[in-house]
């Protein structure tokens, strides 16, 4: 059995920490089986090496090892992808096309983002897993594949399977082991030494001396929180290879290309000065939803006391102050009077039903609100969508999100 040291350097493996240490450990015992596995862990960190370990490592290594990003393939054409359609299966099918499962028979199958796949499809890998058998698109005919499955997702599994979005049965089945990878916050000791092999890497590909941190800058690059984790780190130091003259990188410089926030929200509204509110169009959008949701808030809060009082006098009273904020420049006239008596006639004359119209009045209110910010957030996305020319990768990056957020984004909205 190869050691993990050997097997660090076969496979260009950076680090020395616990986490990746016991995840390493777990795929040189597990890959000369035919056991599935499933590698989980953050975007980032890497989950594509412990596939190519386990298909090196086993009697499957002179056979084909075919990865597959589920998440990447629209969910009308997956299931022709993975398991081959007949000739007039569907528009287009001009031919009989072998899938992947056919075409990596005896050999390795890679399914990255398994989290992504649809139900329907999820109901076919179940049967592969199962006893080995699968059928194409337009055929009735049962066919045989010998693969062995690995897959790799980001999602909290659990609760997939909570919202009914995963099989369970089927998590079962591919996550007979399961190894997960730490993300780069947990590998602190590791955050510097990939930092410098990256940018060694950078100086040969781009012909220019490497790049080196001060004292500081070294502390700033560890004690950051890397969202991205080694995809981003790996991002950080192409771009000050390539943008940076001064080959010694201070404090200060490293911060420029660092990231304000780690968060993963549609937007993000600067705190740092008041002369810098409001500076774009997303900010005060964002401003009119917050103020929006402090009236309904208030509006919420005049229904539940309205409800419960037995002197409208009183009510009004207590309240002027509120009722005046919610209402602005409208008069609190006689007619609101009349309307307020209205409700609590009706009220008393409810003496043997609850009040489930009240209570149905706040949950459209707090519908309005869900619906106000989502109608926001679509028009956010729409904008800069336009802006950029489609441009996802370009649009995600202003918007402060993921471009896998908002590519889900997209097909909730169906962009």
């Amino acid at each position: 059995m190869i050691s993990l040291q050997a097997l660090k350097q076969r496979f260009q493996i950076i680090g020395n920490s616990t986490g990746l240490n016991r995840a390493l450990e777990k795929s040189i015992q597990v890959a000369p089986t035919d056991i599935s596995v499933l590698v989980t862990g953050e975007s980032g960190v890497g989950k594509e090496v412990i596939p190519k370990i386990a298909h090196q490592l086993s009697h499957r290594k002179h056979s084909k090892f075919i990865a597959v990003n589920c998440g990447a393939i629209p969910e009308g054409t997956i299931d022709s992808e993975l398991f081959g359609h007949e000739k007039g299966a569907f528009t287009g099918a001009t031919q009989t096309r072998a899938g992947y499962f056919e075409v990596a028979d005896g050999g390795t199958i890679f399914l990255d983002e398994v989290g992504e796949l649809p139900l329907t499809t999820q109901v076919r890998l179940l049967r592969v897993l199962e006893n080995g058998e699968f059928i194409k698109v337009g055929s009735s005919k049962v066919q045989k594949t010998d693969v062995r499955i690995v897959a790799a997702t980001n999602v909290n599994m659990q609760e997939a399977i909570r919202k009914s979005k995963f099989r369970e049965d089927l998590y079962y089945r591919l996550s007979t082991v399961e190894i997960n990878l730490p993300p780069l916050r947990e590998r602190t000791d590791d955050i510097h030494l990939l930092f410098r092999k990256f940018c060694s890497d950078f100086a040969q590909k781009y012909n220019m001396p490497t790049i080196k941190l001060e004292d500081e800058a070294v502390n700033t690059l560890i004690n950051y929180n890397w969202s991205g984790n080694i995809r981003q780190l790996k991002n950080i130091a192409e771009q000050l290879s390539v943008l940076e003259e001064n080959r010694k990188i201070s404090k200060t410089v490293l911060e420029d290309y660092l990231p304000n926030s780690v968060d993963n929200l549609p937007a993000i509204i600067s705190n740092k000065s008041k002369k810098s509110e409001f500076n774009n169009e997303r900010e005060i959008l964002y401003k009119v939803l917050f103020d929006m949701k402090g009236d309904l808030n208030d509006l919420k809060k005049l229904t539940l006391e309205l409800m419960q009082t037995s002197n409208i006098n009183e009510f009004k009273k207590n309240n002027e102050q509120l009722i005046n904020k919610v209402y602005k420049e409208d008069n609190f006239s006689n007619e609101d009077n009349i309307e307020i008596v209205e409700l609590e006639n009706n009220k008393s004359n409810k003496n043997n039903k609850d009040f489930n119209d009240e209570f149905d009045y706040i949950q459209e209110v707090k519908a309005i609100e869900s619906l106000s910010i989502q109608e926001k957030e679509l028009e956010l996305i729409k904008k800069s969508l336009e802006k950029h020319d489609g441009k996802r990768k370009l649009a995600a990056k202003e918007l402060g999100i993921s471009e896998r957020t908002l590519y889900r984004k997209i097909k909730q909205f169906n962009l």
